[in-house]
């Protein structure tokens, strides 16, 4: 008698899902990796520029021997002589240790009437931590088509 071995089959995280939610943060420090190189050589804080594009900061505002915390944004016009104004202001945080990276800065404001409307099947955090996470993912994918580069300053 021939018994067939199960292999067990290898399910892809849903979209707005817990196990996918952290499949992004994974994806999210590889493309940071990609983009800024070390993260453990980061100056406190760096530009970079593309002719005829938005200059990107990047700030480094934490750093320990488990994390790093970022502070991600495009540079406008100056306004003022002390005020210039930065959109979309992310803070991301780094996982040496797990790998990954998370934004930590959430916009995202949910009450009753939004969760109804939009008729929402997740955790509203849940939601918010995905449509954030997501858009740094694309973010920095376009960084990257675009040629930002962050590159140590000797």
């Amino acid at each position: 008698m021939l018994i067939k071995e199960q292999v067990p089959t290898v399910v892809p995280a849903l979209p707005n899902s817990f196990t996918g939610l952290m499949d992004l943060y994974e994806t999210n420090y590889i493309q940071l990796k990609l983009l800024l190189g070390s993260i453990h050589a980061l100056p406190a804080q760096q530009l970079s520029y593309v002719a005829g594009r938005l200059p990107v900061l990047v700030e480094v505002r934490e750093r320990s021997t488990h994390t790093t915390t970022l502070f991600i944004t495009y540079l406008f016009g100056t306004y003022t002589d002390y005020v210039q104004e930065t959109r979309p202001d992310l803070l991301v945080r780094i996982y040496h240790d797990a790998l990954q990276a998370e934004v930590i800065s959430h916009r995202c404001r949910f009450d009753e009437s939004t969760i109804r409307h939009q008729h929402l099947s997740v955790d509203s955090m849940l939601s918010c931590r995905w449509r954030m996470n997501r858009f740094l993912f694309k973010w920095i994918r376009y960084l990257r088509h675009q040629s930002y580069q962050f590159q140590l300053q000797d």
